[in-house]
């Protein structure tokens, strides 16, 4: 009788355990980032804005930019089936990959020169805002995610977890386009060239 209760208690702790462990999924985001500057030689005869539009790779439904970032989130995640069927996230990876293009002035005027050293810090600001968007994006998935409560079936929690990550992934690119149309592509950040 004593060594039944001890198994029974040896075995509840376990289920016990397993029961914690499971519930606690742990998450991650991992994140790559990258900068591909493209060269610029201004001729003395043109203004800054006009040596930056020629030499620029960066076009956007027809529109020139001087600086341009992409972001990409992929997750992954591993689910635990209990032996109800009932299945739960046990672990979420979330990979943020990053780049940012910006102008490199090569060849310049000295007038040049001061006017794309007071420019491209309010461009680079501009574009680590988007970065920060991408990372906003990648930690809401990858908490939303991990947090997400069991489901009925392993093929139900999938499909919840994928719903979940790809509708925060259309929120955050919603609110980079309200980050360009507020600041004007960076304009009332001070990136802003007049001629």
């Amino acid at each position: 009788m004593t060594g039944g209760a001890a198994s029974l208690r040896r075995n509840a702790g376990a289920a016990l355990a397993l029961a914690l462990w499971a519930a606690c999924a742990t998450a991650a985001v991992q994140e790559q980032h990258a900068e591909r500057n493209y060269p610029v030689h201004a001729d003395p005869a043109q203004s800054l804005r006009e040596a930056l539009n020629a030499a620029t790779p960066i076009t956007v439904n027809g529109r020139r930019f001087h600086g341009y970032t992409r972001w990409y989130v992929r997750w992954t995640f591993r689910w635990w089936r209990e032996p109800s069927g009932r299945c739960r996230i046990t672990e979420v990876t979330t990979r943020l990959t990053t780049e940012v293009q910006l102008p490199d002035l090569r060849r310049a005027t000295p007038a040049q020169q001061a006017r794309f050293d007071r420019y491209l810090p309010a461009l680079s600001q501009h574009e680590q805002g988007h970065v920060q968007l991408g990372r906003d994006a990648a930690h809401a998935i990858d908490a939303a995610i991990a947090a997400l409560p069991a489901a009925s079936d392993c093929a139900t929690l999938e499909r919840s977890a994928n719903a979940l990550g790809h509708a925060l992934l259309q929120e955050h690119v919603e609110r980079e386009k309200r980050y360009d149309a507020t600041t004007g592509h960076g304009a009332t950040q001070g990136a802003r060239l007049e001629d």
